[in-house]
């Protein structure tokens, strides 16, 4: 059935049916119920009490995007203070914004089941609605992989042995070590998930708390000391002074950029949000200053400390300079802090990434085994197992070739969300939209120009990565070209079932 939000065109794209009729939360096997009249959805019901309300929403965005500052201390030492800062400060702006604004008026005026891949398929037509969904797929699949991981190298804080060498290897037992320790966060966060998306949401949410709660303790505790705020400003002014190298500058863009992304990730779940056409739009205008807020105020809150290169780096980063400002009881703070935002992290993308091989299912890209749901939770039950068990066999790969793989997916499939903005706009100017980009055709211009300028660049400096490893290019070049295979493979299926 066809959602009654669709334009015209979008009935015309699939020879006048509308949308496939296994639409958000419907699955060919069972039969097709009402469309719920509180979300205005069609498909299965999700009972009020299973569906996650703004404040899971938004912490679930917390971590889908962010997860606190942990991540940024290399790029102290890399570009020096002065422009780490301007890179954490401007990037909010020329990047996280406009895509926040684009996905507040995607979410809220298609409200689907599978998110940007149904916002890109009805608007620009099945063979790239399954690309998006195919390059989403295997961009959060690496980015997934990245958090266990990361919980992995925080613990080793509290246990050396699992610490890797400068080149990133260890002998193989504490690789081993590691990787079980990794596959025990993925068992965890599948359980939780298995609940529906308010227990992650009620989990994000508890969990923002304790990886917020101790950097508010150090920036109150560093800037309640005389000359901490121009200390700060002082590291800040020297280093803008000491110039940077462009290609330095890049490489430091890019971990920025990875640090302000996935806004469009919370979307794939929106059959599962109580009245998501309020809730979206709101939850990112809380979850976007407060994102900036937490990564800028430590941040200058670290410089206060200190600008040693030593103390700004992923082996050291904030448990050491937390150490230094307010002694060992605050560094151990914030080492808890990194692990529970790791395992955050993890749970919150699991949640987005099982949602779009479900809906894709649905429409006969996917195999349909993928659509089953759970008749008591309402959730895509083999969706969830096969990314987790996907998630658990990346693992293996370390943190910087995941990022590489990450980085250069993730931005093709946001280059067509707002490619599906802006059909959107041209063809169903009239479309009811809660939530509008304001300014017109001008401001959704300066939307669409800021991260196109910064993926150019992020993709440039990704790509002169990738170049030092051929096995990296090859592996996104092979995803990308899947992609393709998959929608002429399956395309007669996938129409046959409209």
């Amino acid at each position: 059935m066809g959602s009654p939000r669709e334009p015209a065109f979008i009935a015309r794209e699939w020879g006048g049916a509308g949308a496939p009729p296994c639409g958000p939360f419907q699955t060919r096997p069972q039969t097709p119920v009402v469309a719920d009249p509180a979300n205005g959805i069609p498909g299965l019901i999700v009972p009020r009490a299973r569906r996650i309300g703004y404040v899971g929403l938004a912490s679930v965005l917390f971590f889908t995007v962010s997860g606190g500052p942990y991540g940024l201390e290399a790029l102290v030492s890399a570009v020096n203070p002065g422009w780490a800062f301007v890179l954490v400060a401007l990037t909010p702006i020329l990047w996280g914004l406009p895509i926040a604004l684009m996905v507040a008026e995607l979410s809220s005026t298609l409200p689907d089941e599978g998110g940007y891949y149904v916002w890109v398929k009805q608007t620009l037509g099945p063979f790239w609605g399954v690309q998006e969904g195919w390059w989403s797929i295997c961009s959060i699949a690496f980015d997934m992989a990245l958090y266990p991981v990361l919980f992995v190298d925080y613990l080793a804080y509290f246990f050396p042995s699992l610490a890797l060498d400068g080149q990133g290897q260890a002998p193989l037992a504490v690789m081993l070590a590691r990787w079980l320790i990794a596959l025990s966060i993925v068992a965890i966060s599948l359980i939780i998930n298995w609940r529906g998306a308010r227990s992650v949401g009620r989990s994000a949410a508890s969990s923002a708390i304790w990886v917020i709660g101790p950097f508010v303790v150090l920036v109150l505790l560093v800037f309640a000391r005389p000359g901490a705020p121009s200390a700060a400003w002082t590291a800040v002014i020297n280093g803008l002074r000491g110039g940077q190298d462009l290609g330095l500058l890049t490489v430091g863009l890019s971990t920025v950029l990875w640090n302000y992304s996935g806004w469009d990730n919370v979307a794939t779940f929106a059959a599962e949000v109580d009245n998501p056409q309020r809730n979206y739009p709101r939850a990112i205008g809380l979850t976007l200053p407060l994102i900036t807020a937490v990564y800028l105020l430590p941040l200058l809150a670290g410089l206060a400390v200190t600008t040693d290169p030593a103390a700004w780096n992923e082996s050291a980063g904030w448990p050491t300079i937390a150490h230094a400002a307010g002694g060992p009881v605050l560094g151990t703070l914030l080492a808890v802090a990194a692990l529970v935002s790791a395992w955050s992290l993890f749970n919150s993308q699991l949640l987005s990434v099982s949602r779009v091989p479900y809906v894709m299912a649905c429409d006969g890209w996917l195999p349909s085994a993928l659509a089953r749901v759970s008749p008591r939770t309402m959730i895509p039950t083999t969706a969830l197992v096969v990314s987790s068990f996907v998630s658990a066999a990346f693992a293996v790969f370390t943190f910087q070739k995941l990022v590489v793989l990450d980085v250069l997916l993730y931005t093709a499939a946001l280059a067509l969300e707002f490619v599906a903005l802006i059909v959107l706009r041209l063809r169903s100017p009239d479309i009811a939209r809660p939530f509008r980009i304001p300014g017109g055709w001008p401001a959704l211009a300066v939307v669409v120009a800021a991260p196109a300028l910064c993926a150019a660049a992020i993709v440039g400096a990704t790509v002169q990565d990738a170049l030092s490893d051929p096995l990296l290019l090859l592996i996104v070049l092979a995803a990308v070209a899947s992609g393709i295979v998959l929608y002429y493979a399956r395309r007669r299926a996938a129409m046959s079932a409209v």
